[in-house]
């Protein structure tokens, strides 16, 4: 039974993957590159640094470097039970707070001061897959301008167990709400693979696909990203 559920929940998200062809539109293709930094400085939490960059035909449009902090309550012990493998510690936690700044840099317009909250919770489902909810403002000024954004991410993963390695398949989706138009104008859908490449380093190679309707036409972008994850413990000295 457990397997039957896990199958009919791929079945739900997999047909969100696929885009949906418009008449009116624009279709781009990017690689997202980025390295993230995790630094476990308490039990309840934790320094991150990131760095992203977006590129379109080989050119590096847009960057973002910044650092966040992270708070995390107690793990949850049905959470500890499917993240077992899990190089990511907050996971078996049921809630995350995030504050965080970005700097982006652009070669094709000014840069954007970046302030970005962010939550997370996390829920055990049956089959052991863990679906994560995450809400996060982007709130930019450039120019003096303000403008926010909303986004809401939800994903669902299952760490499979081959032998003794463990990569972790997930799929998403993301809505986002944006000042500017006013409105719910992008829809982001991924999937992907997390792939431990040592005790505290993990690949995420992940396909996107990302559908705006705040510009006219409609602006489409098919995406590839990686991004190499470092998980640092705490350190005792």
């Amino acid at each position: 039974m457990k397997h039957l559920r896990l199958q009919w929940l791929l079945a739900c998200f997999v047909p969100l993957l696929c885009p949906v062809p418009l008449r009116a539109q624009s279709t781009l293709t990017a690689f997202l590159p980025e390295v993230d930094s995790y630094f476990r400085l308490h039990s309840n939490f934790r320094l991150v640094l990131q760095a992203k960059g977006y590129m379109e035909d080989g050119d590096l449009d847009h960057a973002q470097v910044g650092p966040s902090l992270q708070f995390n309550v107690r793990p949850f012990e049905k959470l500890k039970k499917i993240t077992l493998f899990e190089l990511d510690d907050v996971k078996c936690t049921p809630f995350v707070m995030t504050v965080g700044y970005r700097y982006l840099p652009s070669s094709v317009q000014a840069a954007t001061q970046r302030f970005q909250p962010m939550a997370m919770f996390h829920i055990p489902l049956p089959g052991r897959m863990l679906l994560t909810d995450r809400s996060r403002a982007d709130l930019d000024w450039t120019n003096g301008a303000f403008n926010w954004t909303y986004r809401n991410r939800i994903t669902a993963e299952r760490r499979l167990h081959i032998r003794s390695y463990h990569p972790d398949p997930y799929i998403a989706g993301e809505f986002s709400y944006q000042s500017q138009y006013s409105k719910w104008s992008a829809t982001r859908l991924l999937g992907g693979c997390l792939l431990p490449l040592s005790r505290h380093t993990q690949l995420d190679a992940y396909y996107q696909h990302v559908n705006n309707t705040g510009v006219r036409p409609n602006r489409q972008v098919n995406a590839v990203g990686t991004i190499v994850n470092f998980y640092f413990p705490p350190y005792k000295g």
